[in-house]
C-alpha cells in the first residue's frame, strides 16, 4: 500500500513539473513577438524585452537552487509563480499606459524582467526534479524531453496567437493590441498557483550542502563548467534562430521586408517551434536506448549543415506557401525565400539539446545537483545576450548573415558532444 501512495505521489509530482515546463515557455515566448512592435518605434528595442526576460536569471540562477535546498521544491515553484504573476500584472499595466510612449516601454522592460525571475526560478525546479524523479541516466533524460513537448507546444502557440492578436505592423501598433493574451496570461497564473498550492507533491530528498563550498566544489567537475558554457551558448541558439526570423519576416515590405504581418510571420515562426515539439516528443521515446552524447553529437552536426546551406543559398530562390488567417478563417498565399525552411528545420535539432545538456552537465554530481542546476540557470542569460547581440550584428550585415553567431555557437556545442561532456573531476 505505501508503495502505491509513492507511486501516486511520484506521478503527481511528474504531472505537476510537466505542466510548469510548458508555462516557462508561454512567459518567454511572448517576448519576440512584442518586439516586432517596439521594433517600429526604437531600432534597438526589438529583442531587449526578451533580453530582460534573460537577464533575470544572471541573477536568480545561483539563489534558486539555493531556495530549492532550503525550502524544498513546492515552495520554490509557489515563489516563481507569485512574481510570474507580479510580472505580466505589470506588462498588462503598460499596454493600458500611453501607446508607445518611452515610459510605457519601460514598464513593459520592468514587467518582463519579473517575469524572467519567475521562468528562471521554474526552470531550476523543474529540470533537477524531472531528472531526479526519474532516476537520473537515459531514463531522467526522457523525463525532461517528455516535459519538453510540452514545452515546445506552448512555444508554438504563443507567437502564433500573439502575432494573430498584432496583425499587421505599422507605426500606431502598440501593446494595446495584445492585452487578451496578457489577461490570459493572468489567469493562468493564478489558477497554476492554487493548483500546485494544494498539490500534495512527493519530492526528491534534497541534502543540504554549504554555499560556497558546494559551489566550489560542483565546479571541480569539467563535464559542468564546460556545460555551463554549452547552456548559454545553446539558450542562445533557441532563442536566436526563430527571433531573428520573426524579424526577418516582418519587417515592412516598404522597408524592404519580405512580408510586413506579424500575424504571418509568426504563424511561419511558430513551425520551429511545432518541430522542436515533435523532436521532443520523438526523443522521449529514444532516449532510453540512444545515448544523450549521441544525440548532441548528431543535432549539433545537422543543425549547422541546415544553417549553412540557408546562408548561402540565393534570396532568389523561393517557395510559396499557403498561411491561414485566423482573423478571416481563409488562407493567404505568400512567397517567402527557401532558406527559411532550412532555418526552420532547425528546430528538430534544437529541441533535444537542452535535456541532453543538462543531463550530460550534472551527470555523477549527487548532492551538489541543486547547486549544479542553479549555476547552469545563471547562464541562460545567453538567452537574452546571444540574440540581442545577433540583433544588433543583423542591424549592420543583415538578418541572414547574422546566423555566422549562431554557427560559432553550434561549432561549439559539437565539441561539448565529442570532447567536454566526457565525466571527469579535478583533484
Amino acid at each position: 500500500m505505501e508503495n502505491q501512495t509513492n507511486k501516486k505521489g511520484t506521478l503527481v509530482a511528474i504531472i505537476t513539473m510537466m505542466f510548469l515546463f510548458a508555462m516557462i515557455a508561454f512567459v518567454t515566448n511572448m517576448a519576440a513577438p512584442f518586439g516586432t512592435i517596439w521594433k517600429q518605434h526604437y531600432e534597438w528595442a526589438g529583442m531587449m524585452g526578451n533580453m530582460m526576460n534573460f537577464l533575470a536569471y544572471l541573477f536568480m540562477g545561483i539563489p534558486a537552487g539555493l531556495m530549492i535546498s532550503k525550502y524544498g521544491y513546492k515552495k520554490t515553484a509557489l515563489v516563481a509563480l507569485a512574481l510570474g504573476l507580479v510580472g505580466i500584472g505589470i506588462q498588462f499595466c503598460s499596454s493600458a499606459m500611453d501607446g508607445n510612449a518611452i515610459i510605457t516601454y519601460i514598464v513593459y522592460l520592468i514587467g518582463a524582467f519579473v517575469c524572467g525571475f519567475c521562468v528562471c526560478i521554474l526552470n531550476t525546479v523543474v529540470n533537477p526534479m524531472l531528472n531526479l524523479l526519474g532516476g537520473g541516466g537515459n531514463r531522467g533524460n526522457q523525463l525532461i524531453q517528455t516535459g519538453g513537448s510540452l514545452n515546445s507546444l506552448a512555444a508554438t502557440l504563443t507567437p502564433m496567437f500573439a502575432g494573430s492578436l498584432i496583425g499587421e505592423i505599422t507605426k500606431d501598433t502598440s501593446l494595446n493590441a495584445v492585452r487578451p493574451l496578457l489577461l490570459i496570461a493572468l489567469i493562468i497564473f493564478a489558477v497554476s498557483f492554487v493548483i500546485v498550492w494544494f498539490t500534495q507533491l512527493t519530492e526528491p530528498e534534497t541534502e543540504k550542502t554549504d554555499v560556497l563550498g558546494g559551489v566550489k566544489e560542483a565546479l571541480h567537475y569539467r563535464q559542468l563548467k564546460l556545460g555551463i558554457i554549452a547552456i548559454f551558448f545553446y539558450v542562445g541558439i533557441e532563442v536566436g534562430i526563430p527571433g531573428q526570423l520573426l524579424f526577418y519576416l516582418s519587417e515592412p515590405v516598404a522597408n524592404g521586408g519580405v512580408l510586413g504581418s506579424a500575424a504571418t510571420a509568426g504563424l511561419i515562426a511558430g513551425v520551429y517551434w511545432m518541430l522542436m515539439l515533435v523532436g521532443r516528443f520523438v526523443s522521449a521515446f529514444i532516449s532510453g536506448k540512444v545515448s544523450s552524447r549521441m544525440q548532441l553529437t548528431v543535432t549539433s552536426a545537422v543543425a549547422l549543415l541546415l544553417l549553412l546551406v540557408a546562408i548561402f543559398m540565393p534570396e532568389t530562390c523561393k517557395m510559396s506557401l499557403s498561411i491561414p488567417n485566423l482573423a478571416e478563417s481563409t488562407f493567404d498565399h505568400v512567397e517567402v525565400p527557401t532558406k527559411v525552411l532550412f532555418i526552420i528545420l532547425c528546430g528538430i535539432c534544437t529541441s533535444v539539446m537542452w535535456g541532453v545538456i543538462f543531463n550530460l552537465a550534472t551527470e555523477g554530481l549527487g548532492k551538489y545537483t541543486a547547486t549544479a542546476s542553479g549555476l547552469f540557470m545563471t547562464m541562460v542569460v545567453g538567452g537574452g545576450v546571444m540574440p540581442f547581440i545577433q540583433n544588433l550584428m543583423a542591424t549592420k550585415v543583415g538578418d541572414i548573415q547574422s546566423y555566422w553567431i549562431i554557427v560559432g555557437m553550434l561549432a561549439y556545442m559539437l565539441f561539448y558532444a565529442l570532447i567536454g561532456s566526457h565525466p571527469s573531476k579535478k583533484a
